[in-house]
């Protein structure tokens, strides 16, 4: 099978290109090495692999990408929350017109297969909560005079009360909180709508959770928590852990992510939204205690908060499990101790030729 794999040289997609080789199959990798992940071309990228250096906006370069397609795995995106608010252009531009773009050459090409798209457990917002009152309730977005009195925990929006915290199913409502979550959850419906007017077309959207492993950008404000820990601690520095450190998340490897994009592009049809997760929530200061080196300090806990982050989410892995036939295998124990001296991303200094 010729599979593309946008955004095949970044931390993800690299290890999906590295398992799709391993299973046999041929894969193209189109990638525009964005500079502000990239400094260059990443060592270690599979030499097996055809790469096409390019922007997914680039109608040349896609119409040699998807030449010969036989499945599409798109995991090109600008993630994470950013700067600020100045960086929505960018967003917008990279991951929805850059998926419209794609999806406008699958179209021309007459495609009809598989669509693996890379999504994000940001697309629900705050996690699943339970009134003892009311039941289920969607709280309300987050005050900066609750936050900046450390006043963490949402409350139910109807009587203030305390709310019980819940895994979250694939049909929990979707409640984007920041830029990068609403380009997500617009990726999710433009694929969506092309396999609805493609009939034969498996659309599948995996909703990632906190992915960590080797190969994870370094000191950038795109880079995952978990990466930043780490270099705070290769600096001899504590992590400066946000809020109270209670704040729960589901952390998986990134070898389970790359398993579960496989499963997605080769196994029985799934299509629709599945949450990638490890299905055992741990807090961010759980995570940073879990990379403190044997003599490295302990994390610092700062108050202070991001309004764009969330309190709480954490995955229901039932449906990845019952449908998509996936598990993952990484424990959080495990993960975490050989993430701690794993190798970061590493540029080669050369930079791409189109």
């Amino acid at each position: 099978m010729n599979v593309v794999v946008t955004g095949g040289a970044g931390f993800i997609g690299s290890h999906i290109v590295d398992e799709l080789l391993a299973g046999g199959h041929e894969v193209v990798v189109l990638d525009d090495l964005d500079p502000a992940a990239h400094d260059g071309i990443p060592e270690g990228l599979a030499p097996d692999a055809r790469y096409l250096w390019g922007d997914l906006r680039d109608a040349d370069v896609l119409e040699r990408a998807v030449d010969r397609v036989d499945a599409v795995c798109h995991q090109a995106a600008k993630v994470g929350l950013g700067v600020d608010f100045a960086d929505v252009t960018e967003y917008v531009g990279r991951n929805d017109l850059g998926t419209a773009a794609l999806l406008s050459a699958l179209h021309d090409r007459g495609f009809v297969g598989r669509i693996v798209l890379a999504s994000s457990m940001v697309v629900y917002g705050e996690g699943r909560y339970r009134c003892p009152q009311h039941g289920l309730v969607a709280p309300g977005d987050r005050l900066a005079a609750d936050l900046d009195a450390g006043r963490y925990e949402p409350a139910c929006p109807t009587c203030r009360r305390p709310l019980a915290r819940e895994a979250v199913p694939e049909d929990h409502p979707l409640q984007p909180r920041n830029v990068y979550a609403v380009t997500k959850l617009l990726q999710e419906g433009l694929v969506a709508a092309y396999a609805r007017e493609h009939p034969g077309t498996i659309a599948t959207a995996l909703r990632y959770h906190n992915v960590y492993g080797p190969r994870m950008p370094r000191d950038t404000p795109y880079a995952g928590v978990a990466s930043l820990f780490r270099s705070a601690y290769a600096r001899g520095e504590a992590p400066r852990v946000l809020e109270d450190g209670g704040q729960l998340r589901d952390f998986v490897h990134v070898a389970d992510v790359a398993n579960a994009n496989v499963l997605a592009l080769t196994g029985e049809p799934a299509s629709g939204p599945f949450n990638v997760c490890s299905g055992e929530p741990h807090t961010i200061l759980e995570m940073a205690e879990a990379l403190r080196p044997d003599d490295g300090p302990h994390p610092e806990v700062v108050g202070g908060y991001r309004l764009g982050d969330v309190r709480h989410v954490y995955a229901d892995p039932t449906r990845a499990r019952e449908e998509l036939r996936f598990t993952a295998a990484v424990s959080f124990r495990d993960g975490m101790r050989a993430f701690s001296s794993a190798p970061l991303r590493v540029s080669t200094g050369r930079p791409p030729r189109p």
